[in-house]
C-alpha cells in the first residue's frame, strides 16, 4: 500500500505541524526502507511471481524484521524516543510511534496472508491486492484525504512551497499507477530501485515542505 502510507504521513501533518513531511513520510514508510536493506544483505527474501496478486508480482517470503507488527512496533519506540531525544517533541513520540505501526495495519489490509505478526508466528492478511479496482479505490481516496489534510495544515510561502509540492503529489500518484503489475527484472534490481525512490522522496518531500508554513503560532519545521 504505498500510496496509503504516503497518505498518513501527509495527514499527520495536522497532528505534529513542527514535523516537517520528510520525518513523516520516513516513519509512515519506515518498514520499506529496512526492507530493502535486509534484502541486500540477505535477512529477508522475496521472490518475483507475476500472478502472486492482481496487484503485485512480489511473493513476500519473509520479512519478520522489517515487517512484523512486533518488529515495527519495536522500531517505531525506537524511531519516535531518538526523534524525541532530538528535539524535545512529546507528542512527535506518540506520532512517529503510531506511523512506523500504522504500516503494519495498511499492509494487513492489502496484502495476502503474509504479514507476520511476530519473527517465526502466524502471518495474516485480508488480500485486498486480489482486487485492481477495489485497491485503487481504497488507495486513491486514501491519498486524496492525506493531500487534502496535509494543504489544510501547511500554507506555501513560495512558488516552491506551491508548485513544488503540486509536483511531489502528482509524481506520486503517476508511480503509483504504473506500479500497478508492473514485473521488475530482479530482485537486486528492485531493492536498487527501492533505495533511489526512497532518497528521492524524501528529499523532495523535505524541499517542498520547507517552503511551506505548518498553521499555528507555534508551528516551526524541524527535521
Amino acid at each position: 500500500m504505498f500510496i496509503g502510507h504516503i497518505a498518513a504521513g501527509l495527514a499527520a501533518k495536522r497532528l505534529t505541524p513542527r514535523v516537517s513531511l520528510a520525518m513523516l513520510l520516513v516513519a509512515a514508510q519506515f518498514a520499506d526502507l529496512l526492507w530493502p536493506v535486509f534484502l541486500a544483505v540477505g535477512l529477508e527474501q522475496v521472490r518475483i511471481d507475476p500472478g502472486n496478486t492482481a496487484f503485485t508480482s512480489l511473493d513476500f517470503v519473509s520479512y519478520p524484521y522489517s515487517h512484523s507488527l512486533v518488529a515495527l512496533i519495536a522500531w517505531g519506540l525506537a524511531l519516535g524516543w531518538i526523534y524525541r531525544s532530538l528535539t524535545d517533541d512529546r507528542r512527535s513520540f506518540l506520532v512517529l510511534a503510531a506511523l512506523v505501526v500504522s504500516h503494519w495495519v495498511l499492509d494487513f489490509a492489502t496484502h495476502r496472508p503474509d504479514m507476520p505478526i511476530y519473527p517465526g508466528g502466524a502471518k495474516v492478511g485480508l488480500g485486498l491486492w486480489n482486487s485492481i479496482p477495489a485497491t485503487v479505490i481504497v488507495e486513491a481516496l486514501m491519498y486524496g484525504a492525506g493531500v487534502w489534510i496535509y494543504l489544510g495544515a501547511t500554507t506555501a510561502r513560495d512558488a516552491i512551497g506551491r508548485w513544488g509540492f503540486a509536483a511531489l503529489a502528482a509524481f506520486l500518484a503517476v508511480i503509483y499507477v504504473a506500479s500497478i503489475g508492473n514485473v521488475p527484472p530482479s530482485v537486486p534490481a528492485l531493492y536498487v530501485m527501492a533505495f533511489v525512490g526512497s532518497a528521492v522522496l524524501t528529499l523532495w518531500s523535505w524541499w517542498a515542505d520547507a517552503h511551506r508554513t505548518a498553521d499555528g503560532p507555534t508551528a516551526r519545521l524541524r527535521l
